[in-house]
């Protein structure tokens, strides 16, 4: 067998009295793409925080193209030809794209002032090898996602790397932007740069990667290529968790009461047009489509985040005006937005504070908030949505992306909102904190909470809605039972292609 290009051996590592690593053995080949999977605390992030050298090992080996190589610290690692993209991106949003590629290694001219000239022209050079064409002055806070994570890839290039990792590189990305990356990935792998691809969405790791390696519970249980007989989403989503989840059913049967949200003729210029749908109680209404569709900035508005140019809102039958997040909160609405890091929790907050921002005011005895209540109220919600951390005083940068989900939910049930608005709930978590997410939906709205679920993942409509609605462009020109809401379906609906006519109030 050839030589790899990376080989880690017997990789240990401890934290006090937890295993994180418990040896480990990790091959990469020269321009292979190679999946790194498993649950949140399977070890990935250590593994390769060691390689990036942020970590240091208790024990074991690296091997880089067969020598022996200690990784003291990211300069050392970055030497070898490493570089690791983390899942939040290490860009300056003030500064042009030639300014960020060179960051920190600036190019000079003979009398020592910046030589703007020759650092763009190395800029476009490496983009051009990427078949990128973007101005290398641009400001790097006007390029879409997909594009900043190609900046990102393209610093790397500039510094000769061998070995690019990608933590999550797709969590925010819409589809479009992700057809991108995949395309800038393979012109990578193509040119001998071998990229280890962290993700949780197994869709993607089918349909990009070479191989894989699972790990869970700080051990390897299973590598090799993609293109082996019966490996697919299944069997990895199997090795994954321990068992088969794809015969975990999700969704319970559970009556539908009176609407307790009525939108009609909700209309925002160039966003959404004559948007008419209804809520009731104890339902799970799914929302999907594909980019462009306007579904976020929809329930942005019906949350009111964002003014409406027409239509009307009810809520138990009482119109509401909706003209701040604070009016929808007190007619009972909830919101857990799609970029979570950003917008839904405060990291430097604990998972206490977090649970309870939204409700403070129910805390306070004037001049001083009741924090034993605030204590009881939030271990509670830990308790009963099943959130593992040992003290709610912890900071939620702490939790798993599982449990800080979770820990959004609990704020807007202590908060009292009985219609739940969540938008892509389980991005950037893996299949068993999914499963769980999964459950605790069916659970609130066994409860009586009327949910909607703005997802673009369509199997995850089938494992917990009641219905759906499809946009495109701006409308809705779907509304199918969940029987009717099959793929092909739901992408008849999705592309313009087929356009219903239907039952608002059903």
């Amino acid at each position: 067998m050839a030589e790899p290009l990376l080989l880690m051996k017997n990789m240990k590592k401890r934290f006090e009295s937890q295993v994180a690593l418990d040896g480990v053995d990790f091959r990469l080949e020269r321009g292979e793409i190679h999946a790194l999977i498993g649950e949140n605390g399977a070890g990935k992030s250590t593994l390769m925080n060691i390689l990036g050298g942020i970590v240091a090992p208790n024990d074991g080996e690296i091997f880089v193209q067969g020598r022996k190589v200690a990784i003291a610290s990211p300069v050392a690692s970055r030497r070898l030809g490493i570089s690791f993209i983390h899942q939040e991106l290490n860009l300056v949003n003030d500064l042009a794209i030639y300014e960020n590629m060179f960051l920190g290694e600036e190019l000079r001219t003979w009398s020592g002032f910046l030589d703007e000239r020759a650092m763009c022209a190395r800029t476009t050079e490496i983009l051009d090898q990427l078949d990128v064409k973007l101005d290398p002055r641009e400001l790097v806070g006007k390029l879409d996602a997909s594009y900043k994570q190609v900046v990102e890839i393209g610093r790397a290039l500039l510094r000769s790397t061998q070995i690019l990792i990608m933590d999550e590189p797709t969590s925010s990305l819409t589809e479009h932007e992700i057809t991108h990356l995949f395309k800038v990935m393979r012109s990578v792998s193509g040119n001998g740069v071998a990229i280890v691809f962290i993700s949780h969405k197994l869709k993607e790791i089918t349909s990009i990667c070479h191989a894989y390696t699972v790990m869970r519970d700080g051990a390897v249980v299973a590598n090799g290529n993609l293109a082996d007989p019966g490996v697919d989403e299944e069997y990895l989503a199997g090795l994954m968790v321990g068992k088969d989840i794809a015969s975990i059913h999700f969704y319970e049967p559970r009556e539908i009461g009176e609407p307790v949200l009525e939108v009609e003729g909700l209309s925002r210029k160039r966003e959404f047009e004559q948007v008419s749908f209804s809520l009731g109680r104890g339902e799970i209404l799914g929302v999907t489509g594909l980019i462009g569709d306007g579904r976020t900035e929809l329930f942005e508005c019906v949350f009111g985040d964002k003014p409406r140019q027409a239509g009307r809102i009810r809520v138990h039958g009482v119109e509401r005006s909706m003209a701040s997040p604070t009016k929808a909160q007190a007619a009972g609405l909830g919101y857990a937005p799609r970029n979570r890091k950003e917008n839904a929790i405060v990291k430097d907050f604990s998972v206490r504070d977090n649970i309870t921002l939204a409700s403070l005011r129910q805390f306070v005895r004037w001049p001083f908030i009741d924090s034993a209540q605030e204590q009881r109220h939030s271990a509670g919600h830990v308790q009963a949505l099943n959130i593992k951390v040992s003290d709610v005083a912890l900071p939620i940068t702490a939790l798993s992306g599982g449990n800080q989900q979770k820990v959004v939910l609990a704020k807007w049930i202590e908060a009292g909102a009985d219609i739940l608005i969540l938008d892509n709930p389980t991005q950037g978590i893996d299949v068993g904190a999914k499963a769980e997410i999964y459950r605790l939906i069916q659970a609130l709205a066994k409860a009586g909470k009327s949910i909607i679920v703005l997802t673009s993942e369509i199997p995850e409509l089938r494992k917990v809605c009641d219905r759906v609605l499809v946009m495109y462009h701006g409308r809705i020109t779907g509304n199918l039972t969940r029987s009717e809401a099959t793929e092909s379906r739901i992408m008849m609906y999705a592309t313009g292609a087929a356009s219903a006519e239907f039952n608002t109030t059903a």
